[in-house]
């Protein structure tokens, strides 16, 4: 009988070893989505798996033990895919009662078209951040406010944009949030002063993209020349196929009281489910038998007119195949390249050459967006980059909510710009723009999602001139002592400083 082998007969990636299924990965990617113009990044990722593997065995390791790596990444997702199933059963009930016509009507009737790109941005951060979920606001709130926008005629990518990010943001604040918890679980914080240390980069990312949204209203769109013919047509299409009243949206107002209450997020949306499954019984009379069809298969309607008919034709557990069969694919290639040691080997490379804090800081950002781009995951791109350079801050006498921050930004708010990316897959399947159908030009959502990526790059620019970097006072040195925290004492150590395995946890997104 053979003896199980020692983690010390694994031998260590070097670094051209550790980027070869990296840069491969992107290429066969790069071939499938720019030169055959086919967004289906599966197979890619998938052939990225296979060549990680690879290297895996060239490494010592065998295929048992780099699957047990794909499979415990992909198992800690599971919550995270049960809330892309909630809210896939949402979208369609939701639809059926009532509750996103209703929505859709009050906003048409009472919202302005000239502010409504900077409404929809504050709305979606202010049920972001009672929800502490992202992926729930963009499936629910994020639906209606796509319905109004094409009411007001304005472009899907630009609704988009706004959704993203005030979703996102309102994620990255909630004390609610799993990964506003993640990234000071990981590197030795408390959740207050993380969501405290954020507000430098929070504040002015908001108000920028707020004013840039106010502008873009006053400019794009012309209040009095926009179309109320068809503002009327749809609204009148909306009552005479949905009773609409303002107690329709007790389903929405349950699920923000669950979340104000910390209920589980999957408890919660799931009775946000019933909920309106009841309301549509009772409000719109629909049968038991087409509630279940419309929860699994989506929601199903024929208005006459384009712009409601394929809003409201979604929804559905199916409608999140897509998606979910994504996910769990760049879940198992990011979960391969850390059980073969190829992420790690990376960010050692990258530590040996920073030696100031500007440096590491710097690094600490790119670095989560890096692993949010390849490996596809924001748990990943926060727990990795979060354990790894921890050590270092401490070593250099920097607060570790410099790290978190970095990560947290580099991780939450990059995810939904990554078309591959679990975030940026749900955001398109969710708000329906249609890329895999050739919609291409609805991807415009990434760079007009302003808070999410100046964020990071005001956080950038901070580092960079020591601006709200504090440094670690002397409690938090001594917190370090008593829980016996790794401290780097030369950046070419860093990496061995921080070798223990952690817990991802995963409970929503």
């Amino acid at each position: 009988m053979t003896s199980p082998r020692s983690p010390f007969d694994y031998k260590q990636p070097g670094l051209m070893l550790a980027l070869t299924p990296v840069v491969l990965t992107l290429l066969v990617l790069a071939v499938q989505l720019f030169y055959f113009g086919d967004f289906t990044p599966h197979i890619p990722l998938a052939i990225g798996l296979a060549i990680t593997a690879l290297v895996g065995v060239k490494l010592g390791f065998r295929w048992k033990q780099i699957e047990e790596g794909i499979f415990h990444v992909i198992h800690v997702s599971l919550p995270s895919v049960s809330v892309l199933i909630c809210v896939g059963m949402i979208i369609g009930v939701w639809i059926a009662s009532g509750t996103v016509p209703t929505l859709i009507y009050y906003g048409l009737t009472i919202l302005s078209p000239t502010i409504f790109l900077a409404a929809a941005m504050l709305l979606c951060s202010v049920v972001s951040v009672s929800l502490g979920t992202s992926w729930g606001t963009v499936g629910t709130v994020g639906l209606a406010l796509m319905g109004i926008g094409a009411g007001f005629d304005i472009p899907m990518y630009w609704t988009a944009g706004a959704v993203v990010s005030g979703a996102f943001f309102g994620d990255k604040v909630s004390p609610l949030s799993d990964t506003t918890n993640l990234a000071p679980a990981v590197t030795g914080t408390d959740v207050f002063s993380h969501i405290k240390n954020m507000m430098p980069t929070t504040i002015p990312a908001m108000l920028i993209a707020f004013a840039i949204y106010l502008v873009a209203g006053f400019t794009l769109i012309d209040d009095e020349a926009a179309s109320f013919d068809r503002i009327d047509a749809i609204t009148t299409a909306l009552q005479a196929n949905f009773t609409i009243s303002a107690w329709l949206l007790l389903p929405a107002v349950l699920v923000i009281v669950l979340a104000v209450k910390r209920m589980p997020p999957i408890p919660s949306l799931f009775a946000g489910a019933l909920a309106g499954a009841v309301t549509a019984m009772v409000a719109q009379g629909v049968g038991v038998h087409d509630l279940l069809t419309y929860a699994n298969s989506g929601y199903s309607i024929e208005t006459g007119i384009g712009a409601i008919d394929s809003l409201l034709n979604r929804g559905g557990i199916q409608s999140m195949m897509w998606t979910i069969s994504l996910i769990l694919i760049a879940l198992g290639f990011g979960g391969a390249l850390e059980k073969t040691g190829c992420l790690e080997a990376i960010i050692r490379a990258i530590m040996t050459k920073v030696r100031s804090f500007k440096g590491v800081q710097t690094a600490a950002v790119l670095t989560s967006v890096s692993t949010n781009l390849v490996a596809g995951d924001p748990y990943l791109s926060i727990a990795l980059p979060g354990r790894m350079y921890a050590p270092t801050y401490r070593g250099m006498g920097y607060s570790t909510l410099n790290l978190s921050r970095a990560i947290e930004e580099g991780g939450t708010l990059i995810s939904p710009l990554i078309p591959w990316n679990a975030g940026g897959a749900f955001v398109i399947s969710a708000l329906g723009l249609g890329i895999v159908e050739g919609n291409v030009e609805n991807l415009l959502y990434i760079p007009l999602a302003f808070a999410c990526w100046m964020s990071p790059v005001i956080g950038l620019l901070y580092a960079q001139t020591g601006l709200f970097s504090p440094r670690a006072s002397e409690e938090e040195r001594q917190l370090w002592q008593e829980q016996g925290e790794a401290i780097a004492t030369d950046l070419g150590a860093a990496g061995q400083a921080s070798e223990a395995p952690i817990a991802i946890p995963r409970p929503s997104s």
